[in-house]
């Protein structure tokens, strides 16, 4: 008897690529447990180092601390690592101050942005940021100048009321995980209002960011419901799902792990999207599809946007004898 015959329906799952893991993610978890190889435990890390509560969890279990600020951490020699996303100014001139052992796993495309801030900031720009309040990467990259030189739009209401000093002398940037049409048509108001505006010399909107929301573009209209695996406190992931229902998915779910799935939406459906925010491990898709299988006869093809070699070494302090390649997430109990 077929599995079909048995009760089992079919299920096409079509598999976004690339989805997960980007170069950012992996030199910052593998930042981590590099410096837990090299040092031992513990190893503090101020804020999560990537949103994602399974990857902070593995890495609780191999000895790993995590701080919201450096005051939580006792006087201590060993290493202290900020997040993916980074920080403001202040942080590593308060971790210098105490001479903790700082090492920083920002992003190298977040820093780019930090510099950009900067450079227009020496040259009198005022500065508009585009991203979301409150976010640790908007934090960090507000945080790397004086109060007032950055102004936050968040929404096309915003840049409409934006006000600046000097109309004729503005530059913006943007965070690196928005949505691409949401920030493309914030900047064009801004252009229309402030012609002489300046942009970033190069897209702030990363590479992984914009490759997994292509491939969700690709994927949505095809299928019945999506699934971005993903943490609701992840930036990328949450414009994934936004992506997804605006490109024509009935149904889009942003979900941490399989048990999180909801049968009443997924459990009668025909074709099913399936990606991953840039902090989410492969090992939760997995999870995922078995999941499915449990119900469905699967049938699963992929479908790619593009491809992906970028590489971001570590720290130089953790680079001697680093391995390259990707980080290894240790699976959790389930």
């Amino acid at each position: 008897m077929s599995a079909i015959a048995a009760g089992k329906p079919p299920l096409k799952v079509l598999l976004c690529s690339p989805r997960g893991f980007c170069a950012g993610v992996v030199r910052a978890i593998d930042s981590v447990e590099r410096a837990l190889v090299l040092y031992g435990p513990p190893v503090y890390v101020r804020h999560e180092i990537v949103h994602n509560r399974y990857v902070v969890e593995s890495l609780k279990a191999k000895g790993a601390i995590f701080v919201e600020e450096l005051d939580e951490i006792p006087d201590t020699q060993a290493p202290v690592i900020f997040s993916a996303h980074g920080v403001p100014k202040s942080v590593p001139q308060a971790a210098s101050q105490r001479n903790l052992f700082a090492l920083d796993a920002t992003c190298p495309l977040v820093t780019k942005v930090h510099r950009e801030a900067e450079i227009h900031h020496r040259r009198g720009r005022e500065i508009v940021l585009i991203g979301h309040a409150g976010h640790p990467e908007v934090v960090g990259t507000m945080g790397q100048l004086p109060a007032g030189a950055v102004t936050l739009v968040e929404t096309l209401a915003d840049a409409a009321a934006l006000a600046p000093r000097d109309p004729g002398n503005l530059a913006y940037v943007t965070q690196t995980t928005l949505s691409l049409d949401d920030t493309a048509e914030i900047v064009a108001l801004l252009k229309r209002r402030f012609p002489a505006i300046v942009a970033p010399h190069k897209e702030d909107i990363c590479y992984a960011t914009t490759n997994r929301q292509e491939a969700v573009k690709r994927v949505a209209p095809r299928v019945d419901a999506m699934i971005v695996v993903g943490s609701p406190n992840s930036s990328n992931s949450q414009r994934l799902k936004e992506v997804a229902e605006r490109s024509g998915c009935p149904r889009a779910a942003l979900i941490q792990r399989a048990a999180d799935i909801d049968w009443s939406v997924f459990g009668a459906i025909g074709s099913l999207g399936l990606t991953a925010g840039a902090s989410a491990p492969e090992v939760l898709v997995e999870e995922i599809l078995d999941a499915f299988a449990q119900r469905y006869v699967l049938t699963v093809a992929s479908v790619a946007a593009a491809e992906e070699d970028v590489f971001f070494p570590l720290p130089r302090p953790l680079r001697e004898n680093a391995a390259v390649g990707e980080s290894k997430i240790t699976p959790l109990p389930s």
